[in-house]
């Protein structure tokens, strides 16, 4: 910890990396801990991984919208430690930008202003066939399952990147630039083994790449340093 405080303290460039484990802190399930959507003891009829597919939104949008209004969306969920220690060190002029793989949005809400959503957002919605654009609101209060656009009628998809679906150009590029010209890539709550999110780690070119996850990565024996803990709780520390 007194290294890390110390490398913090230093750097004007750090670019931090952060997976469902950031999230968890928020009481937002991730996908494949013990406890994880992936791995729950509730019976569905479909896989997670299907149903959260491109395919099956569309053969089944209606099992889809049943399922991600349930599982995905977590609307009274608030940032905790590790979002705020986040927002405090880009205002102190630290951190360039947070590279997330989650899809809730609190990195913005407890301030953060750069960041890059790498699988999309629950807050951004849009309609298939016109492309008008939808807030959570306009989805959670829908009276129909399935939400409709009010100008076409067309069905509504979330921005989020779904299995059989590409991540975005545009994010990935930002992301890329972000970490290969950073000093220092914190990398947190992620197992880093979902690619090709987890791919972005092998751009880092800087002095000091820092891993805070509860269990072990593939990523640890390239680490300078490995902290197995809460993440929260150890940005919050170094701050």
């Amino acid at each position: 910890m007194e290294n890390l405080r110390e490398i913090v303290l230093k750097s004007s460039n750090i670019v931090f990396f952060g997976g469902a484990g950031v999230s968890t802190e928020s009481s937002i399930p991730d996908f494949r801990s013990e406890n994880g959507l992936y791995l729950s003891s509730e019976k569905v009829r479909y896989a997670p991984e299907t149903i959260l597919s491109h395919s099956f939104f569309e053969a089944h949008t209606e099992e889809f919208y049943n399922f991600y209004r349930n599982k995905m969306i977590y609307r009274d969920a608030v940032p905790n430690a590790a979002h705020y220690a986040l927002a405090e060190l880009e205002k102190r002029g630290k951190l360039k930008a947070v590279i997330t793989q989650n899809i809730d949005g609190l990195h913005q809400l407890s301030g953060s202003r750069t960041v890059l959503e790498l699988h999309g957002s629950v807050h951004r919605n849009h309609c298939v066939r016109c492309g008008k654009s939808f807030s959570l609101d306009y989805v959670v209060s829908s009276k129909t399952v399935v939400p409709h656009c009010d100008s076409c009628s067309g069905t509504i998809k979330p921005d989020v990147v779904l299995y059989e679906e590409a991540l975005d150009d545009e994010v990935i590029n930002m992301a890329v630039k972000y970490i290969s010209e950073a000093d220092v890539l914190i990398v947190g709550g992620t197992s880093l083994v979902v690619y090709p999110a987890a791919g972005l780690v092998t751009y880092f070119r800087g002095s000091k790449l820092i891993l805070i996850n509860k269990s072990s990565t593939p990523f640890d024996s390239r680490a300078d340093i490995v902290i197995n803990d809460s993440v929260g709780k150890v940005l919050k520390s170094v701050l």
